[in-house]
């Protein structure tokens, strides 16, 4: 194992783990509040073309232009 990825492993290790993933913070943020805008999901570093995909894999529901809920397998 090369030193870097030895190095990056610890800091996992020591920071508690992975970060949580662009859709695990979206569909957190969702049912955190319930409805969210597009300009919240971008805000904690979700791009707007995931979306689409996002509501597709039902982790998302679009609500209204703009507006987004936590969807059927996010609840």
């Amino acid at each position: 194992m090369r030193k870097r990825d030895r190095d990056r492993a610890e800091r996992l290790r020591l920071a508690g783990g992975p970060k949580p993933s662009l859709r695990d913070r979206a569909v957190a943020l969702a049912i955190e509040r319930g409805t969210v805008r597009t300009r919240d999901l971008t805000d904690i570093g979700v791009p707007r073309c995931y979306l689409a995909s996002m509501c597709e894999e039902g982790l998302l529901t679009r609500v209204g232009y703009g507006l987004y809920g936590p969807g059927r397998q996010a609840a």
